[in-house]
């Protein structure tokens, strides 16, 4: 896409939802933390059910390895591998309390250190809790990229370091959310809604679903 088209794909996409947010709860900067923690593989509903049975239990470091491992496990069972991200929050709740005095870091060194948290799960803190302008490349951002000729590339990490370096300025701090949720609901995998994409006109996808006047017959 050329500079103007990128601006004009993410100025539409900040017109329908213009102060956007991750659709995982919390209320503190620990309880995002942990939530991105469990949503690998999982979904944002399925860890929203589970964490709403957790956080009135234990919300803080400390609190959760007062639980312990065994009994958070129970809190977190309905989310897949729950067993390993038990272990991962447990290890990380130490962390926090022996090295950052239970507070959570605005340092990705320090994010990317504790265990189950990754440059992905990094990134989503870094922009959501302390307004960074970072980019978590998941694959809902990887298939929207690539697939409309946002910021084509071949892996996850050269997708989000050309996103930093096409999108303009004023769309960094949105454009994480924005480009998930219309991933999530509108370029899905397997059938997007290309007749309703308000970026239809801008994507460079070759296949995109036929709307109304696509399959209309021409005129005799």
């Amino acid at each position: 896409m050329t500079r103007a088209e990128i601006h004009d794909f993410l100025a539409r996409l900040r017109e329908l939802d213009p102060e956007p947010t991750t659709e995982l709860d919390y209320t503190t900067p620990f309880e995002l933390l942990i939530a991105v923690i469990l949503s690998a593989q999982a979904t944002d509903v399925g860890v929203n059910k589970a964490t709403r049975r957790l956080y009135p239990v234990a919300n803080t470091p400390q609190a959760i390895l007062d639980l312990g491992e065994d009994a958070l496990k129970r809190h977190i069972s309905t989310i897949g591998l729950f067993n390993a991200k038990a272990k991962n929050v447990i290890a990380t709740c130490r962390i926090l309390v022996d090295r950052h005095g239970g507070e959570v870091p605005r340092d990705r060194a320090a994010l990317e250190a504790l265990p189950g948290v990754g440059r992905k799960t990094a990134n989503v803190v870094l922009n959501t809790v302390f307004g960074e302008p970072a980019i978590a490349v998941d694959t809902h951002i990887f298939r929207v990229a690539n697939r409309t000729g946002l910021a084509p590339g071949k892996d996850v990490r050269s997708v989000e370091d050309r996103l930093m370096r096409v999108v303009p300025e004023e769309f960094l701090l949105g454009a994480h959310h924005w480009l998930i949720l219309h991933g999530r609901y509108t370029c899905k995998a397997r059938k997007p809604a290309c007749p309703t994409c308000v970026v239809r006109d801008l994507c460079r996808f070759k296949d995109k679903t036929p709307g109304v006047a696509d399959q209309a017959s021409p005129q005799s």
